[in-house]
């Protein structure tokens, strides 16, 4: 089904459901999945720097902090030659729309198939996918330079991410609710796994790597994946009036965020228990999550409300909100230095360029109609995780 229906057909659903709670709420329990293990028996974040960790995972640097591969500056070798670019997907003029960050200028204008979602680095830090939702494929972008190279069929290919082992990318089926395992390279089909929430879009990995937390934004849901056996072990409810967008693991493993557009903030989630613990307001319509590249802050994009605000991991807090007037950020991430924020306009077919320190706008960037999953590129990390750029 067309992305405009289903999202219709659900919305109705949601209406009638009822109407929004208060900013915070009691603890919400997860539900088991059919013939599968509770996931409050499940060592989730267990010890990100031992013998625990997804086999083949490479090891985690620093157990206190997921993020240190990230670092400003900290280029793999793999993509210190590359050049600077940041890359635009326009959903409804499907194309991508390449700009240089220094010039601020438009280097290449590139067709693709319909409705392009995501513009996403492989596992391998070598391709960047666009995901052509309503043409069922894939176009590889060579990260050297940016230019266009070959177009792979593929079902449904909402979101992208890739297990922490490298073995499989992970294609989100958000009409056809489904989780498909493939090939990195080939992205052949290994694996379909079917599961039972509308609207999956997002996820994060826990830091040991073994288990997925995806949002389900349709349903008001999360699931919890176990990677190494392809299987869903849990299902979380958020309770009426909500709609979960982006998921982010915080530095030291031990919470995950979960940013919901209906309620206007971010959840913690605790990963091993798979319940809610917490809700923080943010503004309307929370929507992307970016750890800065210290590892201080995370940055939540308030799309409808026309800012971004900074969660401090020391505090727990919102720490600051940056108004963005007449804007509405959507995806991104930070320049490779990490002085800069690049975030998509999705309802103003612009980008924008954020001062990383003070929320200053640099730069308001025209580019085509309702830009999405912005991706940086190159930037640091030994490899990615997906999405428009997830690293470690």
């Amino acid at each position: 089904m067309p992305r405009i229906a289903l999202v219709a057909a659900v919305l109705a659903v949601l209406a009638v459901a009822g109407c929004g709670t208060g900013a915070s709420a009691p603890a919400n329990k997860a539900v088991a999945a059919s013939a599968a293990p509770s996931p409050t028996a499940s060592p989730g974040a267990a010890s990100p720097g031992g013998a625990d960790l997804l086999p083949g995972m490479p090891p985690v640097t620093d157990p206190r902090d997921i993020y240190t591969a990230d670092r400003a500056g900290a280029l793999s070798p793999t993509v210190a030659h590359f050049r600077p670019l940041i890359y635009a997907p326009n959903s409804e003029s499907s194309s991508v729309d390449e700009i240089d960050p220094t010039t601020y200028q438009l280097v290449r204008h590139i067709p693709v198939g319909r409705n392009p979602q995501h513009v996403v680095p492989s596992y391998d830090l070598k391709t960047l996918w666009v995901l052509n939702d309503l043409s069922n494929s894939v176009t590889a972008l060579d990260p050297a330079g940016g230019s266009p190279g070959r177009t792979i069929p593929v079902q449904d290919p909402y979101n992208m991410y890739f297990t922490p082992d490298g073995k499989y990318a992970l294609v989100v089926e958000e009409a056809r609710q489904t989780l498909a395992f493939r090939d990195p390279h080939t992205m052949a089909l290994i694996h379909n796994l079917p599961v039972q929430c509308a609207g999956i879009d997002h996820m994060d990995f826990t830091a040991d790597g073994r288990y997925l937390l995806a949002s389900c934004e349709f349903s008001g849901q999360l699931i919890k994946v176990d990677v190494a056996s392809q299987q869903v072990v849990g299902y979380l409810p958020l309770g009426p009036h909500t709609s979960p967008q982006d998921v982010k693991t915080s530095p030291d493993g031990r919470i995950m965020y979960v940013a919901d557009r209906y309620r206007g903030g971010v959840w913690t989630i605790d990963p091993t228990a798979f319940t809610t613990t917490g809700f923080l307001p943010t503004g309307a319509d929370a929507h992307g999550l970016y750890v800065g590249r210290d590892s201080r802050y995370l940055y939540i994009t308030n799309r409808q409300g026309g800012s971004v605000s900074l969660l401090s991991f020391a505090t727990g807090k919102i720490e600051k909100t940056w108004p963005l007037p007449g804007g509405t950020p959507d995806m991104g991430g930070f320049s490779a230095d990490g002085t800069v924020l690049w975030l998509a306009g999705r309802y103003r077919s612009e980008i924008y360029a954020l001062n990383a320190t003070t929320g200053q706008l640099l730069r308001r960037i025209p580019v085509g109609t309702q830009p999405h999953g912005l991706c940086v590129y190159p930037q640091p990390g030994r490899y990615s995780l997906g999405h428009t750029g997830v690293f470690r």
